[in-house]
């Protein structure tokens, strides 16, 4: 599965020291996701690479909130009410998972799909608002966090009773953010008077395969229509249940059940304000829970499962599903770019290489050979530009590190360099790069060098 979470102009919130800190957030988790996705994993990297990430937020959350009551903000109280919540709630859960599991790819996949969710969710709407000095409207209804422990707590117990799970909270804030493959289920409950409940249970795809598949004794590694129409009554069940506990839900009656794609979830969930929004770790995967009070109903509708056609429906949104993730793994194949990592000691080079390879690759920096074989290790570029007059630790001796470790022995390397005098470029080539290219170069002649490599390189896999 290929995870990006691609840093655009969109995410500006026009303060330098908090946009700078957005798209480092952004940088370190993509690192993590492209490492966690390797079959040969160093733990130490992934530990380092979270705790980077987790530093990173914690300092970036101080910095935010100090702006925010410098200019007075409104609506500091709640800015650090969300804060605390990822601080003392998410990042410690998904901390644990990934120890737990030994860092898997499904436990780097959660930190990934949790993190980038909630940080470009932040970042484009709740951060956009503080320099407008608007209110969080999204949050204006969720009750304290004593409220919404008591409802995890009910909730954990329904499914302990009805599955034997031990669910852990890990979220009191949960904003509608994807947590992997999965299935999306809405139940509208109105009232004579027409005022509406609406939940949502989500639950990840092999959350359903473990429980209710093994329910029914189905060894079942995806869901299929059978388990999605069962998972379809649990759903109901389960807000059933949960409805019982609400004190004023007596006069409630169900109206609707439906099926929801992710994009209709998030198209209706980011219209609501709601009173709780819990996502919990089940152990056989994640489980969210959403619950409005409202007046209105958004139009966007998916699948009724209260049809008498809901089987077929619910097969025909199994196809459409499988199609989507198998045009957009082949897309991300096609359209992946290119990693480039450019070492270099100089700001103004490493700035001239940003700006003409950037539109083209992702171009990754470092300003010494120490940062270099760190980036080495977290990112794994496609080719190194690599710096051969560095002080303290130069290109040569960078290179020598690179070709000591097995796993890095094939990664291809590039020398930049201003020397052209003839016993230089003879100690260059010894140490067998790919080449080497001159500073003195006009930045548009490196590119179509570069260029030229990935071309002779991918003629040379066909």
């Amino acid at each position: 599965m290929e995870n990006q979470l691609l840093w655009n102009e969109r995410y500006h919130i026009g303060v330098d020291q908090i946009d700078r800190e957005h798209e480092k957030l952004f940088h370190i988790l993509n690192k993590l996701s492209a490492f966690g996705r390797k079959k040969e994993k160093n733990r130490w990297v992934c530990r380092e690479s979270v705790k980077y990430f987790k530093d990173h937020a914690l300092w970036h959350f101080a910095d935010e909130e100090e702006y925010m009551a410098s200019i007075h903000y409104p609506d500091l109280s709640m800015h650090k009410r969300i804060h605390k919540n990822f601080r003392e709630r998410v990042l410690p859960a998904l901390e644990l998972e990934l120890e737990q599991s030994d860092y898997s790819e499904r436990s780097v996949n959660h930190f990934f799909y949790v993190c980038a969710g909630w940080l470009a969710r932040h970042t484009l709407i709740e951060d956009h608002l503080i320099v407008n000095g608007d209110l969080i409207k999204h949050w204006a209804q969720l009750l304290p966090e004593e409220e919404q422990t008591v409802m995890g707590q009910t909730i954990a117990g329904f499914l302990h009773s009805m599955f034997q799970l031990e669910l852990r909270l890990i979220s009191m804030c949960y904003s509608g953010e994807r947590f992997g493959d999965g299935i999306y289920y809405r139940l509208i409950y109105s009232t004579e008077e027409e005022k509406k409940l609406e939940i949502f249970l989500i639950f990840e795809e092999e959350m359903i395969a473990g429980t209710i598949g093994s329910v029914l004794d189905r060894k079942a590694a995806a869901v299929g229509v059978m388990l999605m129409n069962v998972a379809g009554y649990m759903a109901g069940q389960i807000a059933g249940r949960i409805m019982s506990s609400l004190s004023d839900s007596e006069n409630h009656e169900l109206k609707e059940r439906q099926l929801l794609t992710y994009e209709q979830f998030q198209k209706i969930y980011e219209k609501q304000s709601p009173q709780y929004s819990m996502l919990f770790d089940a152990g056989k995967g994640y489980f969210a829970y959403c619950m409005t009070a409202t007046d209105t109903i958004c139009n966007e509708k998916g699948i009724s499962l209260i049809t008498e056609n809901a089987v077929a429906e619910a097969a025909k949104y199994l196809n459409q599903n499988k199609e989507e993730k198998e045009e957009k793994t082949a897309k991300n194949s096609v359209n992946r770019k290119k990693k480039l990592l450019v070492v270099d000691d100089s700001d103004f080079m490493l700035k001239a290489m940003q700006s003409i390879l950037s539109s083209d690759y992702e171009v990754i920096t470092a300003k010494s050979g120490m940062s270099a074989i760190k980036d080495i290790a977290i990112a794994r570029p496609d080719l190194i530009l690599l710096d051969y007059e560095m002080p303290v630790c130069n290109g040569r001796q960078v290179l020598e590190m690179i070709r000591s470790e097995e796993e890095f022995t094939d990664l291809p390397v590039i020398f930049l360099t201003n020397k052209v005098d003839t016993e230089s470029v003879r100690q260059a080539i010894a140490l067998k790069p790919e080449g080497y290219l001159l500073k003195t170069q006009s930045t548009e002649t490196v590119k179509k060098e570069i260029d030229h490599f990935f071309e002779k390189k991918s003629r040379a896999k066909k």
